[in-house]
């Protein structure tokens, strides 16, 4: 999820409606090549299901966890699709405008790509492609699809693009019972979970509540070349793709001037491909 890159693209909102209309078209084939990239790296392993077995082992709430879910009995998820409705805010002092965004993962190896536009009344006036793949990130942001804003690249940005990764692990939970996850029992209502990719690990806190349900992920990530505390709060839940998944969210940067919320997204839509 985005964060500071936004502030100041009312200097070139007036690009215009043609330069959406060409750039929209050179943009969407960008994220096609992404998305058939990635999943085109997807395994193809055998569909095996998930097993009460499978369980055995982890700690207590995450298993009550995975049991609320529904994934037991399920086939793990190879690939997953979403689209999103939800808001944004520009930057600090900024107005939250309008977005919707559709997403697509890879669950081995891990990977998403995460297409977004930002409105300004009826108008799209800004594209964002957020993408993780092959342990790397990369983020790139247009106003009216066709100047850049953003197009960022490093080490920074692919811890912080796995760490979003292991967060939105939650709109395919089988992903939790991977080989490259592992957990450390913390109390009766959390856990520590942490992914391994490319040499890479990203470690974050899992809080349940009474039901079980994952009610907010916590980890650190990079903001403005500092790691800050970031937290995925889950606001709604309810069924998604035959489970009981989390619909509603949004994201905080906890930091020591003050929590400050950038983003919130309620899921419309999603697809297992399994």
């Amino acid at each position: 999820m985005l964060k500071g890159w936004i502030a100041g693209t009312g200097l070139v909102l007036a690009a215009g409606v043609a330069a959406e209309l060409v750039g929209g078209r050179a943009f969407a084939r960008l994220v096609r090549e992404d998305v058939r990239a990635l999943q085109d790296r997807a395994s193809s392993e055998e569909v095996k299901l998930v097993s009460e077995e499978m369980l055995v082992g982890l700690p207590e709430p995450v298993q009550r966890y995975l049991r609320y879910t529904g994934v037991v009995g399920k086939p793990f998820v190879r690939r997953a699709q979403l689209r999103q409705s939800g808001r944004m805010l520009l930057g600090r002092g900024q107005p939250w405008v309008p977005l919707k965004a559709e997403e697509w993962y890879a669950a081995q190896p891990p990977g998403f790509v995460w297409d977004a536009t930002l409105f300004v009344g009826p108008l799209p006036v800004v594209r964002a492609r957020d993408m993780y793949r092959a342990g790397e990130g990369h983020m790139l942001i247009k106003v009216a699809s066709a100047f850049t804003v953003a197009d960022a690249k490093g080490e920074e940005l692919d811890q912080g693009e796995m760490m979003r990764y292991l967060n939105e692990m939650m709109w395919f939970p089988s992903a939790f019972l991977a080989d490259n996850v592992s957990f450390e029992a913390l109390d009766a209502t959390s856990a520590r979970v942490t992914l391994t990719d490319h040499g890479r690990r990203v470690t974050a806190t899992l809080f349940f509540d009474a039901d079980g349900r994952l009610s907010e992920f916590e980890g650190r990530r990079y903001a403005d070349g500092e790691l800050e505390t970031w937290s995925v709060p889950v606001t709604a839940y309810g069924e998604l793709a035959g489970l009981n998944l989390p619909t509603r969210c949004k994201a905080v940067w906890k930091l020591a001037r003050g929590d400050e919320d950038y983003i919130e997204v309620t899921v419309t839509e999603l697809h297992h491909d399994f």
